[in-house]
């Protein structure tokens, strides 16, 4: 069995508030919200990262930013939203399978983190 939480929320085996779905894509809202709206979207295959998955496909890392854009458009966040993505340790990335968080609904804070 798949140990990866994304992965098993993809698959359906984790519950999740889904946004978006299409055959590469998985798209649901983040259990521990930074701003009003707070999704987030991944690709289906497993990548650990961004650098990782942008190494493997290039195409499918450019497709997946376009996807996010979709979400945010989809989730209503006329007015702007941020777009994050933390790769490695460093970054504190939680999750080690690439993932784009889509925030907005509010002013959000100049602050990065």
């Amino acid at each position: 069995m798949n140990e990866c939480l994304f992965c098993r929320i993809a698959a359906g085996e984790i519950p999740s508030t889904k946004v978006y779905e299409d055959e590469k894509f998985y798209s649901f809202m983040d259990i521990n919200p930074q701003a009003k709206v707070h999704a987030l979207i991944i690709p289906k295959k497993h990548y650990a990262d961004m650098a990782e998955l942008s190494a493997a496909d290039a195409a499918l890392a450019g497709e997946m930013l376009k996807k996010a854009c979709l979400v945010a458009e989809k989730l209503g966040l006329k007015n702007g939203f941020r777009l994050i993505t933390n790769t490695g340790a460093d970054a504190r990335q939680s999750v080690r399978h690439t993932h784009i968080h889509i925030l907005g609904g509010e002013e959000l804070s100049e602050r990065m983190g």
